[in-house]
């Protein structure tokens, strides 16, 4: 069986048994740091996909396919899309994989993949890019720091129904959803999402900013109508 059907077979397998839902058990978190120990985990897997070492896929797949398929789920809004698309990253990290030198951590090169897949995929249906897909013009604005207030990622923790969360992040705008996901959900630094979004740093702070302050008056509005 040739590498790339022992690939399809194991996410057939492991990834989408019966179609079961993406969950947060069991998902592990980036640091927001490139910690010594994170730079030797990124040289040993860098290592290992030059070298083809048996396993290695199938540990980076257990490892990263909650964070790697919510991601997906996000910039898509669609549940097949994202499926497709994660096999096909991890194809794409199979076939590729020398081309990775563990100089950032393994999920920012992951999620730069996915993003460009993405993009291709957009461009091949003759649709929209990402960034024609939101106002460009306001990330120019200088950023400006929260206040002492609950973000609203804090107010989602303390909020049960997640699925409706989910729902007012699919109503933002896709770059900024993109990067509250990245920042919040993956806990990826600043500087990481620049790399993954290939955008300007001044812009990632940008649009985490006017995602947030998009986001929480939904949020607030919810759980007031939730108290009432």
């Amino acid at each position: 069986m040739s590498p790339l059907k022992k690939l399809e077979n194991l996410l057939t397998k492991r990834v989408f048994p019966h179609g079961s839902p993406v969950s947060n058990k069991g998902m592990s978190t980036a640091s927001i740091t490139l910690t010594a120990q994170a730079r030797e985990e990124s040289a040993l897997i860098a290592q290992g996909l030059k070298r083809h070492e048996a396993g290695l896929l199938d540990e980076l797949i257990v490892q990263y396919q909650h964070r790697l398929l919510r991601y997906l789920l996000y910039l898509t809004g669609s549940r097949d899309l994202a499926e497709d698309l994660f096999q096909e990253t991890w194809m794409r990290v199979l076939m590729r994989g020398d081309q990775y030198n563990g100089n950032a951590r393994f999920e920012t090169w992951l999620f730069t993949i996915a993003r460009n897949l993405v993009i291709d995929l957009l461009r091949r249906k003759s649709m929209v890019s990402l960034e024609e897909m939101c106002d460009s013009s306001e990330d120019d604005r200088p950023f400006e720091v929260p206040g002492n207030d609950p973000n609203p990622f804090e107010l989602y923790q303390s909020y049960e129904n997640s699925r409706i969360v989910a729902e007012l992040l699919l109503a933002l705008d896709p770059l900024h959803r993109e990067v509250l996901v990245l920042r919040f959900h993956e806990e990826l630094a600043l500087e990481e999402i620049a790399q993954v979004t290939r955008a300007p740093l001044s812009t990632v702070k940008s649009r985490l900013y006017r995602g947030l302050a998009s986001l929480k008056p939904r949020l607030e509005a919810l759980t007031a109508k939730e108290a009432q």
